[in-house]
């Protein structure tokens, strides 16, 4: 028998490794869902561009734009918990329609604003706040949502589709805002811009209220009934502190965004080293583009055991590479190597989300998704205060070199104080080797 058909069958089975599993966009509910985030959050960029662009013209200070992390950052820490709690004991989709449309509500705030040149820098404050605080609930509820409408062998590819999607929009998004920027003066072009990221987000409202409803799985009889409180939050974190290798998983994400995050210096960089106009978009596109990129190539991410290591070396590239970018004269070099930096983050996002599914148990998975997305979320916030606040002090480019390179070198020291971390491999690994 001639053994070219059976070549030719494990070409193409080898093949498929590389591509993108689509079959979840088989079920209804996903698909709508998933075109609906994507829609969104592309939108949104547009807002993410807009937002500090808006507050430095305002005010002439990197200080005032990264102040809006922390405006982002405090309503994350309170809602981001009780979100991922309300999710583990409330109708997910009433939730994902309540919270999402706290955040449209922000956005047409800010649309209104621009419309009217108020120019207040406490405004702009206060609405990134709100729609921080819809985005905390949201984005655990979201997450928990998708075990519940897809087959559970296929959650893990619904999962690839989404980040690939969003990832590909914070490319996209902000190319599209800059471009505005480089055609409009500042005050149309965030009028403009807000007015997108508004109708762009009835998507999201439109496929969240076709989903079907998605009550609270019942527990077994005497099993203890979560709550959404205080008691609820504390059950999670509770054993959160007992898992080493989560909690420093953690750590090291804390240490990279806030050390390394160079988003609050964009715009001034963007005016004062690169000429202005489009280049913001580029820069803010960059990190996104560089993981998009990076996980079109990442087959090979599932094949390392040793974990732990990869998530260090993951995170001490990122650093570097923002690090050399924050010295760059060139814009095409400063893209370049932001992208670097993206494509390590995305190999640290991949291994952290990893390890957080091997160690959270389903009962418990909504809280500790809400943790995940206050370190993730919360964390480039907190970058956000340091980047302007020692730009103000330092300058723009030590404030953005410099803290590249401290994050690579605090993520090294740390694993190497807690070596829990670099000793992790998943099960699967360890039951092979024993």
């Amino acid at each position: 028998m001639s053994q070219e058909p059976v070549e030719a069958a494990e070409k193409v089975t080898e093949s498929k490794r590389w591509v993108i599993d689509v079959r979840p966009l088989r079920e209804v509910a996903y698909r709508r869902m998933w075109l609906g985030s994507g829609i969104s959050f592309f939108g949104f960029q547009f807002t993410s561009v807009a937002v500090p662009v808006e507050m430095y013209a305002i005010t002439g200070s990197s200080a005032w734009v990264g102040l809006l992390g922390i405006a982002g950052l405090v309503p994350l820490l309170i809602f981001g918990l009780w979100g991922g709690a309300a999710a583990d004991v409330i109708d997910r989709r009433k939730l994902l329609l309540a919270s999402s449309m706290l955040a449209w509500i922000s956005t047409l705030g800010l649309l209104v604003q621009g419309l009217l040149s108020v120019h207040s820098p406490v405004l702009l404050l206060v609405l990134t706040a709100v729609q921080s605080a819809g985005f905390a609930v949201s984005s655990p509820t979201r997450q928990a949502i998708i075990p519940r409408i897809v087959p559970a062998s296929l959650v893990p590819s619904a999962n690839t589709l989404n980040y690939t999607t969003t990832t590909a929009g914070g490319v996209l998004g902000p190319l599209a805002a800059g471009l505005i920027f480089g055609a409009f003066s500042t005050d149309n072009g965030v009028t403009i811009a807000y007015a997108v990221d508004a109708v762009l987000f009835t998507v999201s409202f439109w496929a969240t209220y076709r989903l079907p409803p998605i009550p609270p799985i019942e527990l077994e009889e005497g099993a203890p009934k979560p709550t959404a409180g205080v008691r609820g939050i504390l059950i999670g974190l509770r054993f959160l502190v007992t898992q080493p290798v989560l909690l420093l998983s953690f750590g090291v994400d804390i240490v990279a965004m806030v050390f390394a995050m160079p988003r609050a210096l964009f715009p001034e960089i963007a005016e004062e080293r690169f000429g202005g106009g489009a280049a913001v978009g580029w820069l803010f596109a960059a990190i996104a583009l560089g993981s998009v990129v990076g996980g079109l190539t990442s087959g090979w991410i599932s094949r390392v055991k040793r974990q732990g290591v990869a998530l260090v070396i993951a995170v001490a590239g990122w650093g570097v590479a923002i690090g050399f970018a924050g010295l760059a004269h060139s814009l095409w070099l400063a893209v370049l190597l932001l992208a670097v930096g993206g494509a390590a983050d995305l190999v640290s996002a991949v291994y952290r989300q990893s390890i957080l599914q091997v160690y959270a148990p389903d009962r418990l998975r909504g809280r500790l998704q809400g943790v995940f997305t206050v370190v993730v979320a919360g964390g480039p916030r907190l970058g956000d205060l340091r980047a302007g606040a020692t730009a103000d002090l330092t300058g723009p480019t030590a404030s953005w070199a410099g803290g590249g390179f401290v994050a690579a070198g605090l993520a090294l020291a740390l694993a190497a104080a807690f070596p829990a971390l670099l000793r992790y491999r998943p099960p699967s690994a360890e039951e092979t080797k024993d």
